[in-house]
Protein backbone atom coordinates (compact mmCIF):
# COMPACT_ATOMS: atom_id res chain seq x y z
CA UNK A 1 0.00 0.00 0.00
CA UNK A 2 0.94 3.50 -0.68
CA UNK A 3 2.12 5.14 2.36
CA UNK A 4 2.13 8.32 0.80
CA UNK A 5 -1.44 8.03 -0.29
CA UNK A 6 -2.57 6.68 2.84
CA UNK A 7 -1.49 9.81 4.43
CA UNK A 8 -2.68 12.34 2.21
CA UNK A 9 -5.68 10.49 2.58
CA UNK A 10 -5.60 10.73 6.25
CA UNK A 11 -4.79 14.53 6.40
CA UNK A 12 -7.83 15.02 4.01
CA UNK A 13 -10.14 13.37 6.11
CA UNK A 14 -8.84 15.26 9.04
CA UNK A 15 -9.31 18.71 7.48
CA UNK A 16 -12.51 17.74 6.59
CA UNK A 17 -13.62 16.96 9.88
CA UNK A 18 -11.96 20.38 11.50
CA UNK A 19 -13.82 22.43 9.07
CA UNK A 20 -17.14 20.05 9.34
CA UNK A 21 -17.11 21.91 13.34
CA UNK A 22 -20.46 24.05 13.42
CA UNK A 23 -20.67 27.06 16.49
CA UNK A 24 -24.22 28.94 17.03
CA UNK A 25 -23.67 32.61 17.83
CA UNK A 26 -26.88 34.55 18.93
CA UNK A 27 -26.87 38.17 19.03
CA UNK A 28 -29.50 40.78 18.84
CA UNK A 29 -29.50 41.08 14.94
CA UNK A 30 -29.66 44.85 13.36
CA UNK A 31 -26.50 47.03 12.35
CA UNK A 32 -24.51 45.27 15.40
CA UNK A 33 -24.99 41.68 13.91
CA UNK A 34 -23.34 43.15 10.48
CA UNK A 35 -20.58 44.44 12.57
CA UNK A 36 -19.90 41.45 14.34
CA UNK A 37 -20.24 39.05 11.10
CA UNK A 38 -17.45 41.51 9.98
CA UNK A 39 -15.36 42.12 13.09
CA UNK A 40 -15.92 39.10 14.83
CA UNK A 41 -17.47 36.05 12.89
CA UNK A 42 -15.67 36.21 9.42
CA UNK A 43 -12.44 36.50 11.20
CA UNK A 44 -13.06 34.00 13.50
CA UNK A 45 -14.19 31.56 11.30
CA UNK A 46 -10.79 31.75 9.09
CA UNK A 47 -8.28 31.45 12.15
CA UNK A 48 -10.19 28.11 13.84
CA UNK A 49 -11.23 26.31 10.92
CA UNK A 50 -14.59 26.53 11.78
CA UNK A 51 -18.27 27.31 10.75
CA UNK A 52 -19.86 29.52 12.54
CA UNK A 53 -24.01 29.69 12.06
CA UNK A 54 -24.88 33.74 12.84
CA UNK A 55 -28.23 33.81 14.62
CA UNK A 56 -30.32 36.43 16.38
CA UNK A 57 -32.91 37.26 19.06
CA UNK A 58 -35.01 39.59 21.01
CA UNK A 59 -33.28 38.72 24.49
CA UNK A 60 -36.20 35.91 25.67
CA UNK A 61 -34.55 34.06 28.11
CA UNK A 62 -37.37 31.55 27.93
CA UNK A 63 -35.87 29.98 24.82
CA UNK A 64 -32.29 29.23 26.40
CA UNK A 65 -34.06 27.87 29.61
CA UNK A 66 -36.36 25.93 27.22
CA UNK A 67 -33.05 24.29 25.11
CA UNK A 68 -31.52 23.66 28.80
CA UNK A 69 -34.12 21.96 30.47
CA UNK A 70 -35.05 19.49 27.76
CA UNK A 71 -31.59 19.01 27.37
CA UNK A 72 -31.31 20.34 23.49
CA UNK A 73 -28.86 23.20 23.47
CA UNK A 74 -28.12 24.33 20.06
CA UNK A 75 -26.93 27.64 21.09
CA UNK A 76 -22.71 28.35 21.71
CA UNK A 77 -22.57 31.38 22.47
CA UNK A 78 -25.36 34.03 23.38
CA UNK A 79 -25.64 38.13 23.74
CA UNK A 80 -27.33 38.92 27.00
CA UNK A 81 -28.10 42.27 29.21
CA UNK A 82 -26.04 42.14 32.76
CA UNK A 83 -29.57 41.41 34.79
CA UNK A 84 -29.80 37.85 32.74
CA UNK A 85 -26.55 37.16 32.91
CA UNK A 86 -26.93 37.20 36.65
CA UNK A 87 -30.79 35.34 36.58
CA UNK A 88 -29.43 32.70 34.12
CA UNK A 89 -26.32 31.69 36.00
CA UNK A 90 -28.28 31.82 39.54
CA UNK A 91 -30.27 29.43 37.69
CA UNK A 92 -27.56 27.15 36.19
CA UNK A 93 -28.85 28.50 32.29
CA UNK A 94 -25.21 28.97 31.52
CA UNK A 95 -21.45 27.68 31.86
CA UNK A 96 -19.27 28.71 34.24
CA UNK A 97 -16.23 30.29 32.27
CA UNK A 98 -12.72 29.82 32.64
CA UNK A 99 -11.56 33.26 32.77
CA UNK A 100 -7.78 32.67 32.45
CA UNK A 101 -8.51 31.87 29.06
CA UNK A 102 -10.08 35.22 28.33
CA UNK A 103 -7.60 37.35 29.86
CA UNK A 104 -6.43 39.30 32.98
CA UNK A 105 -9.44 41.36 34.68
CA UNK A 106 -6.90 44.15 35.18
CA UNK A 107 -7.31 44.75 31.27
CA UNK A 108 -10.88 44.80 31.49
CA UNK A 109 -13.64 47.68 32.54
CA UNK A 110 -14.38 46.22 35.96
CA UNK A 111 -17.41 43.97 35.90
CA UNK A 112 -16.26 42.60 32.36
CA UNK A 113 -15.48 39.03 33.70
CA UNK A 114 -17.93 37.15 35.90
CA UNK A 115 -18.63 33.31 36.71
CA UNK A 116 -20.51 32.86 33.86
CA UNK A 117 -20.41 35.74 31.30
CA UNK A 118 -17.26 38.31 29.38
CA UNK A 119 -18.28 41.63 28.38
CA UNK A 120 -18.58 42.36 24.81
CA UNK A 121 -19.33 45.78 24.79
CA UNK A 122 -20.16 49.08 27.62
CA UNK A 123 -23.61 51.07 26.47
CA UNK A 124 -24.99 54.15 28.14
CA UNK A 125 -28.62 55.33 28.18
CA UNK A 126 -28.05 58.89 27.71
CA UNK A 127 -29.58 61.86 27.33
CA UNK A 128 -29.90 63.68 23.06
CA UNK A 129 -30.80 66.56 21.50
CA UNK A 130 -31.02 67.70 18.25
CA UNK A 131 -29.18 70.99 17.93
CA UNK A 132 -31.39 72.60 15.48
CA UNK A 133 -33.74 72.56 17.69
CA UNK A 134 -32.77 74.61 21.00
CA UNK A 135 -30.78 77.32 21.25
CA UNK A 136 -29.67 76.41 24.55
CA UNK A 137 -27.90 72.75 25.23
CA UNK A 138 -29.45 71.13 28.04
CA UNK A 139 -27.14 70.05 31.22
CA UNK A 140 -28.88 67.02 32.35
CA UNK A 141 -31.51 65.58 33.97
CA UNK A 142 -32.71 69.32 35.95
CA UNK A 143 -33.57 70.45 32.37
CA UNK A 144 -34.94 67.39 30.77
CA UNK A 145 -37.18 68.56 33.36
CA UNK A 146 -37.51 71.77 32.91
CA UNK A 147 -40.59 72.49 31.21
CA UNK A 148 -40.31 76.16 30.60
CA UNK A 149 -36.83 76.80 29.62
CA UNK A 150 -36.96 73.51 27.28
CA UNK A 151 -40.89 73.86 26.36
CA UNK A 152 -42.13 70.67 24.25
CA UNK A 153 -42.70 66.72 24.20
CA UNK A 154 -39.49 65.02 25.34
CA UNK A 155 -39.09 60.86 25.02
CA UNK A 156 -38.31 58.39 27.61
CA UNK A 157 -37.98 55.06 27.26
CA UNK A 158 -41.45 52.71 28.22
CA UNK A 159 -40.18 50.62 31.42
CA UNK A 160 -39.08 51.99 35.03
CA UNK A 161 -35.45 51.28 34.39
CA UNK A 162 -33.13 54.24 33.65
CA UNK A 163 -36.93 56.49 33.78
CA UNK A 164 -36.69 56.40 37.99
CA UNK A 165 -32.77 56.99 38.24
CA UNK A 166 -33.51 59.74 35.50
CA UNK A 167 -36.15 61.28 37.90
CA UNK A 168 -34.44 60.87 40.98
CA UNK A 169 -31.63 62.45 39.61
CA UNK A 170 -33.63 65.54 38.24
CA UNK A 171 -34.63 65.90 41.98
CA UNK A 172 -31.28 65.98 43.09
CA UNK A 173 -30.34 63.21 44.94
CA UNK A 174 -26.82 62.21 44.10
CA UNK A 175 -25.81 59.37 41.51
CA UNK A 176 -23.86 57.74 43.77
CA UNK A 177 -26.92 57.25 46.33
CA UNK A 178 -30.10 56.60 43.82
CA UNK A 179 -30.47 52.84 44.48
CA UNK A 180 -30.08 53.47 48.04
CA UNK A 181 -33.13 55.83 48.40
CA UNK A 182 -34.53 53.88 45.40
CA UNK A 183 -34.76 51.06 47.84
CA UNK A 184 -37.02 52.38 50.06
CA UNK A 185 -40.79 53.16 49.54
CA UNK A 186 -40.40 56.77 50.21
CA UNK A 187 -37.51 56.96 47.32
CA UNK A 188 -39.99 54.83 44.70
CA UNK A 189 -42.74 57.55 45.45
CA UNK A 190 -40.66 60.69 45.30
CA UNK A 191 -39.21 59.01 41.75
CA UNK A 192 -43.06 58.72 40.64
CA UNK A 193 -43.85 62.32 41.80
CA UNK A 194 -41.24 63.48 39.62
CA UNK A 195 -41.95 61.59 36.70
CA UNK A 196 -45.99 63.41 37.39
CA UNK A 197 -44.43 66.99 36.80
CA UNK A 198 -43.52 65.63 33.25
CA UNK A 199 -46.31 63.29 32.60
CA UNK A 200 -48.31 65.65 30.32
CA UNK A 201 -45.14 66.10 27.93
CA UNK A 202 -43.53 62.56 28.00
CA UNK A 203 -43.57 60.46 24.51
CA UNK A 204 -43.02 56.92 24.94
CA UNK A 205 -40.37 54.95 22.87
CA UNK A 206 -39.95 51.03 22.94
CA UNK A 207 -37.53 50.46 19.84
CA UNK A 208 -34.03 51.64 19.66
CA UNK A 209 -34.84 53.30 16.63
CA UNK A 210 -37.28 55.52 17.61
CA UNK A 211 -35.88 58.16 19.78
CA UNK A 212 -33.38 59.42 16.61
CA UNK A 213 -36.03 59.33 14.68
CA UNK A 214 -38.19 61.46 16.85
CA UNK A 215 -35.27 64.05 17.77
CA UNK A 216 -35.23 64.24 13.33
CA UNK A 217 -39.07 65.09 13.13
CA UNK A 218 -38.50 67.57 16.17
CA UNK A 219 -41.48 66.05 17.78
CA UNK A 220 -39.71 66.30 20.80
CA UNK A 221 -36.90 68.32 22.31
CA UNK A 222 -34.51 66.21 23.90
CA UNK A 223 -34.65 62.20 24.43
CA UNK A 224 -33.08 59.37 26.10
CA UNK A 225 -31.10 57.17 23.71
CA UNK A 226 -28.43 54.62 23.33
CA UNK A 227 -25.26 55.61 22.68
CA UNK A 228 -24.69 53.94 20.12
CA UNK A 229 -27.68 55.17 18.48
CA UNK A 230 -26.90 58.44 18.84
CA UNK A 231 -23.39 58.44 17.40
CA UNK A 232 -24.54 56.49 14.18
CA UNK A 233 -27.24 59.29 13.88
CA UNK A 234 -23.95 61.43 14.11
CA UNK A 235 -21.86 59.75 11.31
CA UNK A 236 -25.26 60.17 9.35
CA UNK A 237 -24.70 63.50 9.50
CA UNK A 238 -27.95 64.66 12.11
CA UNK A 239 -27.14 67.28 14.07
CA UNK A 240 -27.95 65.58 17.22
CA UNK A 241 -25.19 65.94 20.69
CA UNK A 242 -25.38 63.05 23.35
CA UNK A 243 -25.19 64.67 27.36
CA UNK A 244 -22.92 62.70 29.61
CA UNK A 245 -24.12 64.24 32.69
CA UNK A 246 -26.33 61.40 34.86
CA UNK A 247 -25.80 59.11 31.64
CA UNK A 248 -26.06 55.27 32.88
CA UNK A 249 -24.20 52.78 31.54
CA UNK A 250 -23.97 48.65 31.09
CA UNK A 251 -22.22 46.15 29.96
CA UNK A 252 -23.79 43.69 27.39
CA UNK A 253 -22.37 39.75 27.79
CA UNK A 254 -21.41 36.63 26.07
CA UNK A 255 -22.30 33.78 27.98
CA UNK A 256 -22.68 29.88 26.85
CA UNK A 257 -25.68 28.17 27.47
CA UNK A 258 -25.47 25.24 29.94
CA UNK A 259 -25.25 22.05 27.68
CA UNK A 260 -23.40 23.40 24.61
CA UNK A 261 -21.50 21.25 22.86
CA UNK A 262 -18.90 23.44 21.86
CA UNK A 263 -17.81 25.44 25.66
CA UNK A 264 -14.15 25.04 24.37
CA UNK A 265 -14.27 26.69 21.52
CA UNK A 266 -17.15 28.96 22.51
CA UNK A 267 -14.93 29.86 25.06
CA UNK A 268 -11.73 30.86 22.09
CA UNK A 269 -14.62 32.61 20.51
CA UNK A 270 -14.98 34.58 23.35
CA UNK A 271 -11.78 35.52 24.21
CA UNK A 272 -11.10 36.53 20.40
CA UNK A 273 -13.55 39.19 20.51
CA UNK A 274 -12.43 41.04 23.98
CA UNK A 275 -8.72 41.54 22.55
CA UNK A 276 -7.97 45.02 21.91
CA UNK A 277 -7.57 45.06 18.26
CA UNK A 278 -10.98 43.57 17.92
CA UNK A 279 -12.80 45.49 20.08
CA UNK A 280 -10.96 48.84 18.40
CA UNK A 281 -12.67 47.75 14.79
CA UNK A 282 -16.18 47.12 16.95
CA UNK A 283 -15.98 50.30 18.91
CA UNK A 284 -15.15 52.35 15.33
CA UNK A 285 -18.03 50.94 13.59
CA UNK A 286 -21.00 50.72 16.67
CA UNK A 287 -19.52 53.99 18.59
CA UNK A 288 -20.35 51.66 21.80
CA UNK A 289 -17.50 51.83 24.50
CA UNK A 290 -14.70 48.71 24.28
CA UNK A 291 -14.48 46.61 27.16
CA UNK A 292 -10.93 46.56 27.07
CA UNK A 293 -8.76 49.18 28.98
CA UNK A 294 -6.21 48.85 25.94
CA UNK A 295 -8.49 49.14 23.35
CA UNK A 296 -8.50 53.40 23.85
CA UNK A 297 -4.69 53.59 22.23
CA UNK A 298 -5.86 51.92 19.06
CA UNK A 299 -8.51 54.46 18.03
CA UNK A 300 -8.78 57.72 16.69
CA UNK A 301 -8.53 59.99 19.63
CA UNK A 302 -11.08 62.04 18.22
CA UNK A 303 -14.06 59.07 18.09
CA UNK A 304 -12.30 57.87 22.03
CA UNK A 305 -13.15 61.30 23.28
CA UNK A 306 -17.10 60.80 21.51
CA UNK A 307 -17.71 57.62 23.53
CA UNK A 308 -19.37 56.66 26.56
CA UNK A 309 -16.00 55.08 27.64
CA UNK A 310 -13.95 58.15 27.67
CA UNK A 311 -12.57 58.86 31.09
CA UNK A 312 -14.50 62.52 30.89
CA UNK A 313 -17.79 60.87 30.10
CA UNK A 314 -17.63 58.18 32.13
CA UNK A 315 -16.70 60.43 35.01
CA UNK A 316 -20.41 62.19 35.05
CA UNK A 317 -21.88 58.44 34.57
CA UNK A 318 -23.06 56.04 36.62
CA UNK A 319 -23.27 52.01 36.69
CA UNK A 320 -27.05 50.62 36.06
CA UNK A 321 -27.44 47.95 39.31
CA UNK A 322 -28.53 44.44 38.11
CA UNK A 323 -28.91 43.57 41.79
CA UNK A 324 -31.14 46.15 41.90
CA UNK A 325 -33.19 44.80 38.96
CA UNK A 326 -33.07 41.40 39.53
CA UNK A 327 -34.82 41.93 43.29
CA UNK A 328 -37.25 44.83 42.57
CA UNK A 329 -37.81 44.81 38.47
CA UNK A 330 -41.08 43.09 38.33
CA UNK A 331 -42.83 44.77 41.49
CA UNK A 332 -41.17 48.35 39.73
CA UNK A 333 -42.73 47.27 36.37
CA UNK A 334 -46.60 46.25 37.59
CA UNK A 335 -46.44 49.92 39.79
CA UNK A 336 -45.22 51.61 35.87
CA UNK A 337 -47.63 49.62 34.06
CA UNK A 338 -50.29 51.19 36.30
CA UNK A 339 -48.74 54.40 36.62
CA UNK A 340 -48.65 54.55 32.94
CA UNK A 341 -52.24 53.71 32.47
CA UNK A 342 -53.64 56.44 34.93
CA UNK A 343 -55.01 59.00 33.17
CA UNK A 344 -54.72 61.68 35.79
Amino acid sequence: MNNGFVASAITCLLTAHATATEMTVISYGGVSKTVQTEVFYQPFEAAHQVKLIAGEYNGEMGRIKVMVDTNSVNWDVVQVEGDDLVRGCEEGLFEPLNQARLGKPEDFVPGTLSDCGAGLLVWSMALAYNTDAVSIAPNGWQDFWDIKKFPGKRALRKGPKFTLEAALMADGVPREQIYKVLSTPEGIDRAFSKLDEIKPYIQWWEAGAQPMQFLASKDVVMTTAFNGRIYAAQQSGAHIKPIWNGSIYAIDYWAVPRGSKNKDLAEDFIAFTLRPENQQKHTTQLGYGSVNLHTASLLDPALAAQLNTAPANMAQSMAVSSDFWIDHGEELQERFNAWVARKS
